[in-house]
């Protein structure tokens, strides 16, 4: 694998455009990356029209609607995919019965690569902060880039137990739902922890490659009603509903989980691994300190998307809109970004008025 030196993202090298420069190759995951490298223009010192943090659904459909628009934009995320590369069964997305996760977002990818070029970056933002004609996006490395618009896109990060044993078997049987997690549990006992959607798509994806299963939830399982049927079909599935769990045990790996059962019993299962599928909560910090937050520490957007600082709007998960989908993440990005060009050409018509002879300043 090589590394794109314009948007930083692994590339196959068999795959990659190439350029030479100075007797070195230098591989690019698609002709928008080789152009602007060899454009060789100061990185940082370009102001766009938008920058769009997070390169989920909502952050990818925003760009490719930025793009058709001709705003110049700019994603920063520290993958292109979000939380929906760990989905392995999306149900009824327009246009499919069935996709998977990594399936639609590569089809996401393709339209941001080839079809309609967005400048992007394989990274993560420290801080967003307001300049005198619009907004400046700092980067780890201390590179700012600046916009006359934000578009913060962040979706959510999983929540964890917090119980003993949690931190100290992290990748060695504590698991949080991936897909190329499942493989290391093969032919085992599991258990998952959690009882909406995510929590029981991880239940029928591991059913038939693991033994037991040990599904655990603080409540009444509150997933999709067609999907608890389907799970309690399952004949190796055993269900603790209103159920705390205690702490994991094991000596260098995980071998065990107690729980304390709704009947007050106190119960310890012996595991190999375990899926930890309680929710999320919002990655708003980044912008906490500039725009609204609700008590979930969402942020608060009109319906346009808007937010309560002019210029900066949200998208997707991180918001309070209704419904935690995909589907209605990319179409919340969609409006986003027909919001911030609405935005910038008020914007502009307001300069072009005050600079007309006459015009009162």
């Amino acid at each position: 694998m090589k590394i794109d030196p314009v948007c930083k993202m692994e590339v196959k090298e068999a795959e990659a455009l190439t350029a030479t420069c100075n007797g070195t190759v230098y591989y690019f995951c698609s002709h928008g990356c080789r152009d602007k490298f060899l454009k060789e223009h100061p990185e940082g010192q370009r102001r766009y029209d938008l920058i769009i943090i997070g390169g989920g659904p909502a952050g990818l459909t925003a760009a490719v609607y930025a793009s058709t628009m001709k705003l110049d934009a700019f994603v920063i995320t520290s993958n292109l995919g979000g939380q929906a590369l760990d989905s392995s069964n999306i149900e009824n997305y327009m246009g499919y019965d069935f996709i998977t996760g990594p399936e639609l977002i590569d089809k996401f990818k393709g339209q941001l690569l080839y079809s309609h070029y967005v400048d992007h970056l394989i990274n993560t933002v420290i801080a967003v902060e307001k300049s005198d004609d619009g907004f400046t996006v700092t980067t780890p490395d201390r590179r700012s880039y600046s916009a006359t618009t934000i578009l913060v896109a962040t979706g959510m990060a999983r929540r964890r137990l917090n119980v003993p044993g949690e931190e100290e078997f992290q990748r060695k049987g504590v698991l949080y739902g991936n897909i190329q997690d499942y493989s290391f549990v093969q032919g085992e006992d599991v258990a998952v922890i959690g009882g909406g959607n995510s929590a029981l798509q991880i239940v029928e994806n591991l059913h038939p490659l693991v033994g037991k299963i040990h599904l655990i939830s603080d409540e009444k399982l509150s997933a999709d009603p067609k999907i608890v049927d389907r799970v309690r079909q399952f004949g190796d599935l055993h269900i603790y509903e209103n159920a705390a769990v205690l702490g994991f045990t094991g000596r260098g790996s995980l071998s065990g989980v107690t729980v304390h059962t709704e009947g007050g019993e106190r119960l310890s299962i012996p595991i190999k691994g375990v899926f930890i599928a309680i929710g999320f909560h919002p990655n708003s910090s980044v912008v906490a300190n500039l725009v609204d937050l609700n008590e979930r520490r969402e942020i608060v957007i009109k319906p346009d998307c808007a937010t309560s600082r002019a210029g900066i709007f949200a998208a997707g998960d991180v918001t309070n809109a209704f419904g935690k989908r995909i589907v209605i993440a990319s179409a919340e990005g969609a409006k986003a970004a027909l919001a911030a060009r609405r935005f910038i050409l008020n914007i502009n018509k307001k300069e072009q008025h005050e600079h007309e002879p006459g015009a009162r300043v």
